[in-house]
């Protein structure tokens, strides 16, 4: 049933799994404080891109880094 979909998901990159997984450790841990759903909800978005900055500043250093390799 799922060998049509095989070939598709091996040729993505696995850096696209980081999405998937930090908006899902941002709505966890915002869960894990807060009781109220929209509060949750502000405070993930708020993670998910403080999470998605620090990446991308991590990869801009790494880059920059790189270069003269």
């Amino acid at each position: 049933m799922f060998d049509n979909l095989m070939p598709i998901f091996a040729n993505l990159n696995i850096s696209w799994h980081l999405v998937p997984l930090a908006a899902m450790i941002s709505l966890v841990y915002s869960a894990s404080r807060v009781e109220l759903p929209a509060a949750i909800i502000q405070r993930s978005v708020r993670l998910f891109l403080t999470i998605f900055l620090f990446m991308g500043v991590v990869f801009a250093i790494l880059w920059v880094l790189s270069l003269g390799l």
